[in-house]
């Protein structure tokens, strides 16, 4: 194993993703001799839950899985194309997201049902999913 090459989990230590934060300890853990790893390590904050499970070597697969559906039921899922029903207008710029807008290749917001984001105009968006509609 390339050690150096683990130096990017500098950036990744700080996410909010719980099993990344998992995986970021077990991998620094491993790493524990070099003194850049020892040093992330003392750096990392881990809730007791989350450093419980970093520990045993499970992820918690309790954790109940969010549906996305639009505005008439249908799964969406990261990667999907939709288009918009409704004109939005776009907190923190000067323009409005027109309706029959396509979003392409949007992703979903992880622990909220009804938001995904995607890029209208050149802009990263948050969109709630009762204003858009799966294409086929």
């Amino acid at each position: 194993m390339d050690v150096n090459y683990w130096r990017c989990l500098n950036d990744t230590m700080w996410s909010q993703v719980r099993p990344v934060q998992i995986m970021t300890w077990r991998l620094l853990t491993k790493l524990n001799p070099e003194p850049w790893a020892q040093d992330l390590l003392d750096m990392l904050y881990l809730e007791d839950d989350t450093l419980a499970l970093a520990k045993n070597g499970t992820f918690d697969d309790d954790a109940p899985t969010v549906k996305h559906k639009d505005s008439n039921g249908a799964l969406l899922k990261a990667g999907d194309s939709v288009t918009l029903i409704k004109d939005l207008n776009v907190k923190g710029v000067s323009f409005t997201a027109k309706r029959g807008t396509a979003v392409r290749n949007i992703s979903l917001v992880e622990d909220n049902s009804e938001q995904l984001e995607g890029r209208i105009n050149g802009t990263q968006i948050i969109i709630l999913t009762k204003f858009v509609k799966r294409v086929n």
